[in-house]
Order: structure tokens, then C-alpha cells, then sequence
């Protein structure tokens, strides 16, 4: 009889602008509390938010790191079984950085995707009120799919367009073994 491999401990959503990650964050953090697993979520845009960015760190992904190490391990110390994150690898050389601030956990890197009039439609109802917001984020979108297409890294990849979060998130849980 084979043996099931481990499931991961860790999922790290990412895509570009608009595909769903913090929405499919938030969908799968329902479903775990639903089972009453205990775990965190983290929007690494939120933990590397730092004005002005750090010369030559544009994105300030050095504070992302570095936050996310002791996020990790402060969430660990409380008794979080798993972890999902939403943010942006765009770099495979990166994932191993992950993995390090993450003390080794076993990552799966899902990348999700969505059309490009989905994304529009999205960003459009996001940054209604600010014209400039919304032209750097569809320029950002078409940027980082072309960048992501390149040279694809990722675990598993995912589609979002037309889906429900709760969809995409039982996909990815599937995906991450932490479900049938």
C-alpha cells in the first residue's frame, strides 16, 4: 500500500494584481475554522507596507521577510497548525527565502490566475475614486502575467475567473492534501 505524502503546512497564494488571493485567503480560512483547525492568515502586502521603501527595495520584500520570520514563529508558538499567506513570488530564486523564514515549513506555492477583463472588472470596483491607483495596478497586472508566464514555478496553478472563492479554495486545499 503507498503512503500518502505529508500534506503541506504552508500555502502561499500568489499571482498577479486582482487574481483573488486575499479573497481566496479569506475562503480558506473559513473553511479551517469550520473544521476548527487552528491557523493564520497573512497578507504579505500588509507586512511589508513601509513609506517609503527601502532604496533598491522597491516593494520592500527584505521587510516582508523579515516579518514574516517572526510571524511564523510567534504564530507557531501559538499553536497554528498551518499557515496561508497572499502575496507576490515573482522569482523562483525566492521561494527557498520563503521556505527559510518560514523555518522550513513545507510550502506549496499555488499560483492563481483569471482573465484579463475579469482582473479589469475587479480593479475598476477596487480603485473606483482614484484614476492613477488604477492604471498603475492594470499596467502592474500585465507586467507581473507576463513576468509569471515567462518562466512558471509555481506547485499547482489555479484559475479564478468565473469561479466562487470557496471554489478555488477547495481546489487548493486539495491540492495541499488537507482535503480529499
Amino acid at each position: 500500500m503507498l503512503s500518502r505524502p505529508a500534506a503541506y503546512d504552508v500555502v502561499l497564494l500568489s499571482g498577479t494584481v486582482g487574481a483573488g488571493k486575499t479573497t481566496t485567503a479569506a475562503a480558506l480560512s473559513d473553511l479551517e475554522r469550520t473544521e476548527g483547525r487552528r491557523h493564520a492568515v497573512v497578507d504579505l502586502d500588509q507586512v511589508r507596507l513601509l513609506q517609503p521603501a527601502p532604496s533598491g527595495d522597491p516593494f520592500a520584500h527584505e521587510v516582508e521577510l523579515a516579518n514574516l520570520r517572526d510571524l511564523a514563529r510567534n504564530y507557531r508558538a501559538a499553536g497554528a497548525e498551518r499557515l496561508v499567506l497572499a502575496g507576490v513570488v515573482e522569482d523562483a530564486r525566492e521561494v527557498p527565502r520563503y521556505v527559510a523564514a518560514l523555518c522550513g515549513s513545507r510550502l506549496l506555492l499555488c499560483r492563481l490566475t483569471v482573465d484579463l477583463e475579469v482582473v479589469r472588472a475587479r480593479l475598476q470596483a477596487r480603485h473606483h475614486d482614484d484614476a492613477a491607483a488604477l492604471a498603475w495596478h492594470l499596467e502592474r497586472t500585465v507586467e507581473l502575467t507576463a513576468i509569471l508566464d515567462a518562466d512558471p514555478f509555481e506547485d499547482v496553478r489555479i484559475n479564478t475567473t468565473d469561479r466562487s472563492p470557496q471554489s478555488v479554495a477547495h481546489d487548493v486545499r486539495r491540492a495541499a492534501g488537507w482535503e480529499a
